[in-house]
């Protein structure tokens, strides 16, 4: 965390004016405001960062969502007092997502932050290393996953993916197949083209059985737990946001987890897979009460992220994705189902 004495305060030469979305919980505060950045925090105060600003006397927290060289606020502008971290968790990609959520569910962007963004804990950010270069996408055909032959289908929606095509499908589970052990291979088949996977699933059972599954999928032993990673509430603050960060660094390649995860902003994000849609434990309960399934379709619309919904029977929603071609059927071989 980095501060600065009111004595000592020179505005930044670059850019001084920063936008602040500070997270006073509102409805009609729900809007950015303009600080004066400090020079001695111009090179922390990027956008996507947590900042702590005065806001009507007391200090509160907020995020940074772009610097500017002029204020069109005639009076005096109030510092920013603290970069609470350097970690510019909030990407363009992910403020996008956040505004969107907040307007389709007639609520507060501060409320949807929360929601997206777990608390930050600086431990955990020493813990974790660096961001490394991109891997890259690989080329070339595409090979039907370990257990997929009677879903042929599955290798053109796979060769879109790897295109960076917003591909969107829905795949229906065929009775006595593990679900778990085929979304793996399906997951590993993306990463190794060099792209991110995130899963989403209802609970902490699902987790546990997908991520164990999703492990074996990539080899097993200490490498499979560095590609890998889960993302749920159980594991506790502390290691749920050093997991986040993980993802987010690029080292996570494989990020399994519930309803909160499909806002995880990761820079190489290749599909989104959402099992078992018609499950309540995506109804979120906190403000703005977003689902799960429609956060998910707005980030596939937003970004172009592929995306597959996949669970053994339909929900009425995702029929209508492909009634409407929204979305298209991963149909099996003729004569797998009777």
């Amino acid at each position: 965390m980095t501060t600065t004495r009111p004595a000592t305060r020179v505005p930044a030469a670059n850019a001084p004016v920063a936008r602040v979305l500070p997270l006073l919980g509102v409805p009609h505060l729900d809007r950015e405001f303009d600080y004066q950045v400090p020079e001695t925090l111009s090179e922390e105060a990027v956008p996507g960062t947590r900042v702590r600003v005065r806001f009507a006397g007391r200090l509160v927290d907020g995020f940074i969502v772009g610097r500017a060289s002029e204020s069109g606020h005639r009076g005096d502008l109030a510092w920013v007092e603290r970069v609470v971290s350097s970690e510019a968790v909030l990407t363009p990609a992910l403020l996008r997502l956040v505004e969107v959520v907040a307007r389709r569910w007639v609520g507060m962007r501060s409320d949807v932050l929360r929601l997206a963004i777990p608390p930050r804990h600086a431990a955990a950010e020493k813990s974790v290393p660096d961001p490394e270069p991109p891997v890259g996408v690989g080329v070339g055909p595409v090979e039907l996953p370990r257990g997929w032959d009677d879903h042929p289908m599955i290798a053109r929606f796979l060769e879109a993916t790897t295109a960076g095509l917003p591909a969107r499908a829905v795949w229906t589970v065929p009775p006595g197949r593990d679900w778990a052990v085929s979304l793996a291979a399906l997951a590993d088949s993306v990463r190794r083209r060099g792209l991110q996977v995130l899963l989403i699933v209802p609970d902490q059972r699902d987790v546990d059985r997908l991520a164990e599954a999703c492990r074996d999928a990539v080899g097993g032993g200490s490498a499979a737990r560095d590609l890998v990673t889960e993302l749920s509430a159980s594991v506790g603050p502390s290691a749920r946001y050093r997991r986040w960060l993980r993802g987010i660094r690029g080292h996570a390649r494989i990020i399994v987890g519930t309803r909160s995860a499909v806002f995880a902003p990761l820079p190489e994000l290749g599909l989104i897979v959402l099992h078992d849609d018609g499950d309540e434990s995506y109804v979120e309960p906190r403000a703005p009460y977003p689902h799960t399934r429609d956060v998910a379709v707005q980030r596939s619309v937003l970004d172009g992220t592929p995306l597959l919904f996949s669970s053994v029977d339909r929900t009425p929603e995702v029929a209508e994705y492909v009634r409407r071609g929204w979305a298209h059927e991963v149909s099996p071989r003729p004569g797998l189902i009777r």
